[in-house]
């Protein structure tokens, strides 16, 4: 588009948003004549997708803002009507994390449902992302909506939704709802329903404290050993997001006398004052965590990220040094767990653990050992999800434990998303469970390696912003897939997975390459971040008597080779030099 054809879609998009913040941001960047701003606010309308939607807060259709979201609500709320005969009696979640414009978002999504006739549960206070996944399964809604950007830099907003099973939407549904967003009228015309009014008509329901209690109550029943630590001392940090109050509640009530909470990142503040981008796993969002558990001489560090639907962990280890554990390696003492001690414990139908083609291998590895089900599915809790649903109503399994690598986790069926809250008490009760048996986490640890192999994985990311960013992001995997390698460093290719042809899993572009002794690198697009990222993963095993921490060293020199090596290939194939 020209400047003036972009100059035409402002001024028409001006004439539609009711926001007068937007508009003026708007009007600003017209009179400056910024014409590579407003290229990027108008290269397309902000996709929904993967998760609702997520994007930067401000003007224009590719932008998160009112606009949007009223058009977007009245979008879904007329998909529901047409495809769930009972929306009006069964109605929508709607909750909201503590992020900037959160709590308007979440009223106009309220009242844009309550004009369509769809009542409204709203909660009236912050609430976690895995506290809405929960409504929605327990008040049997028709869909649940989340206002939440997760763990993106405080520009972000966005605008999650769970279908009436509880999870993530998945096809066809994602694409009906889109269909149906792009045949509603311009933002203006959309209808909101006054909040007094619809709570005269039942339309908007205020969700009671109760149904906290009851999440409460259902996390702490995930427990396998079911017993706290007088003496375990743990630390944990909220990353300024609405996770605070119930993990500590819920750390309390499991019998933890030694919580010290990060008091700098405890409150909700979506400007994140002390991390740039607040997710666990970025460089630098840990360190305040890392000096509270130094002071006080923690066992244990507990992370989740702002809206607590991620965890992350340190721990010490076996040399005393805390260190941070990567996410296949807390899905894999989890997952090991949750077999090898709940499952046992609980009789009847075959435990299914669940985890994605970027994840680990090793959980299937200890799966098929120990007498689970087993599925690899695509990236995001919405396939893990919904595959645990798929085969309980068709072979009857019980869903014990699914995970992704991003930090997500999910004990047993509370929710059918990942929840960061219900996962940490869990792992707080792993660290209980090896502190009564006389060992640690690193010990546990240790011992799973010894005998199912030592795992060794890392993630590289690119950010590439912009709609020239997804050109190039285009571009890399397009070079991947037109020229595979053959090789990569010393190891030759065994096998090249092109997940876009649909061939074992629903169409998605990811490319995986497996190679010949143990391997595999994957590659894909983010759903959610102007990113590309890359998997790397490699299996080693300890010899008779050698330190674990020994072949970890060795693995680990490896796959730093196997890295370089791979990223080389990929510049060769459209990566710009950039830093990860």
């Amino acid at each position: 588009m020209d400047a003036t054809e972009l100059k035409d879609k402002a001024e028409t998009w001006l004439r539609a948003d009711p926001d007068p913040a937007t508009v003026a941001e708007l009007r600003e960047v017209l009179a400056r004549g910024d014409v590579a701003d407003l290229a990027d606010r108008f290269a397309g309308d902000l996709e929904f997708g993967t998760a609702g939607l997520r994007g930067v807060m401000g003007a224009g259709p590719n932008r998160m803002n009112r606009a949007v979201v009223r058009r977007t609500t009245a979008g879904l709320a007329r998909y529901l009507k047409a495809t769930v005969p009972d929306v009006a009696r069964r109605g929508v979640v709607v909750g909201r994390d503590g992020r900037r414009l959160s709590a308007e978002l979440a009223e106009d999504t309220a009242r844009v449902l309550a004009a369509e006739g769809i009542p409204a549960h709203v909660f009236p206070s912050l609430v976690p992302t895995p506290l809405a996944a929960f409504a929605t399964l327990h008040l049997n809604a028709a869909a649940g909506v989340m206002v939440t950007a997760s763990h993106n830099p405080p520009e972000y907003n966005g605008f999650k939704v769970y279908w009436g099973n509880g999870a993530q939407i998945i096809p066809p549904h994602d694409k009906g709802i889109a269909a149906e967003i792009a045949r509603v009228e311009p933002a203006n015309q959309v209808r909101l329903l006054p909040v007094d009014e619809a709570r005269a008509r039942g339309l908007w329901n205020a969700l009671p404290d109760s149904l906290g209690e009851e999440y409460l109550e259902a996390i702490l029943r995930l427990r396998v050993h079911g017993r706290g630590s007088d003496s375990l001392r743990i630390v944990y940090t909220a990353m300024h997001g609405v996770g605070g109050v119930w993990m500590e509640r819920a750390l309390a009530r499991a019998g933890f006398r030694h919580v010290h909470v990060v008091a700098e990142q405890h409150q909700p503040d979506g400007t994140f004052p002390t991390v740039r981008f607040p997710n666990p796993e970025e460089p630098g969002a840990m360190d305040l965590s890392l000096a509270t558990a130094r002071r006080v001489n923690a066992d244990l560090v507990l992370a989740n990220d702002p809206d607590a639907d991620r965890l992350a962990v340190m721990i010490r280890g076996q040399d005393g040094a805390l260190r941070m554990l990567t996410g296949n390696e807390v899905g894999v003492l989890l997952g090991h767990y949750v077999l090898a001690r709940g499952a046992k414990q609980a009789a009847g139908a075959t435990p299914h653990v669940v985890t994605t083609i970027v994840s680990s291998t090793q959980l299937g590895d200890m799966a098929r050992e120990l007498g689970a089900a087993y599925d690899e599915v695509l990236t995001g809790f919405k396939w893990i999800a919904n595959r645990s649903l798929e085969r309980e109503r068709a072979e009857g399994t019980r869903f014990v434990f699914g995970y992704e690598e991003a930090l997500g986790y999910c004990v047993g069926t509370v929710t059918r998303d990942k929840d960061g809250v219900g996962a940490a008490l869990v792992f707080a009760d792993l660290a209980a469970w090896c502190e009564s048996r006389g060992t640690t986490v690193a010990g546990y640890l240790e011992e799973i390696q010894r005998r199912f192999g030592l795992y060794v994985s890392a993630q590289r990311n690119f950010t590439f912003p912009g709609a020239q960013g997804a050109q190039v992001i285009a571009r890399i995997m397009e070079g991947l897939r037109a020229s595979p390698p053959a090789r990569v460093g010393s190891r030759t290719v065994r096998a090249v997975t092109d997940y876009k042809k649909g061939e074992k899993l629903p169409p998605s572009n990811v490319l995986a390459f497996e190679l010949e002794g143990g391997g595999r690198v994957t590659a894909r697009p983010s759903g959610t971040e102007p990113k590309i990222k890359y998997y790397f993963e490699l299996k080693e095993t300890p010899g008779p008597g050698e330190p674990v921490s020994a072949a970890r060293a060795r693995a680990e020199a490896q796959l730093q080779q196997f890295i370089d090596a791979f990223l080389a290939l990929a510049r060769e194939r459209g990566q710009p030099e950039v830093t990860a």
